[in-house]
C-alpha cells in the first residue's frame, strides 16, 4: 500500500526513533512544524493501515512502527519495478544509470559491490 507524503514523513521519523510520543514526533519536523492534531491524525491513519501500533500509558500513546523500513522500501521498489519497468530489474537499473549519467567505471564498481553483497549472503546460508 502506498503511503502519502505526510504518512511517509512520519514513518521516516518513527523508523529513526523506534518509538515516540506525538510531541516527540512533531519536534522532529523542520519549521514550520505541523499542528499536533495533524500529526495525531496521520498516526491514527497509519495505525488503521497497519503500519503503526501504540502502547497506552493513561491517555498518552507511545507509537511504534509495525513494518520495518527495509520491508516498506522493498515493497515500494518492487512495485515501481512492476508498474513502470514491466517487472524487469535490468530495465529499471538501465533507466537509473542513464538518468544519473553513470560512467562505465561507476557501473563496474556497482557490479563489484553487488557481487560482494551476494557472496556475503550466500556464505551466511
Amino acid at each position: 500500500m502506498q503511503l502519502t507524503k505526510a504518512e511517509e514523513q512520519i514513518m521516516q521519523i518513527l523508523w529513526d526513533m523506534n518509538d515516540g510520543l506525538v510531541k516527540d514526533i512533531r519536534e522532529c519536523f523542520p519549521d514550520p512544524k505541523p499542528a499536533r492534531n495533524t500529526v495525531s491524525t496521520v498516526l491514527r491513519v497509519l495505525e488503521k493501515k497497519g503500519y503503526v501500533g501504540h502502547k497506552a500509558y493513561g491517555n498518552v500513546y507511545l507509537y511504534h512502527p509495525l513494518i520495518s523500513k527495509n520491508d516498506y522500501s522493498k515493497s515500494q521498489l518492487f512495485g515501481l519495478m512492476e508498474g513502470y519497468f514491466n517487472n524487469s530489474f535490468p530495465a529499471m537499473a538501465s533507466f537509473f544509470a542513464r538518468e544519473k549519467d553513470l560512467t562505465i567505471k561507476e557501473l563496474d564498481e556497482m557490479l563489484e559491490d553487488t557481487r560482494r553483497e551476494l557472496s556475503k549472503g550466500k556464505s551466511k546460508k
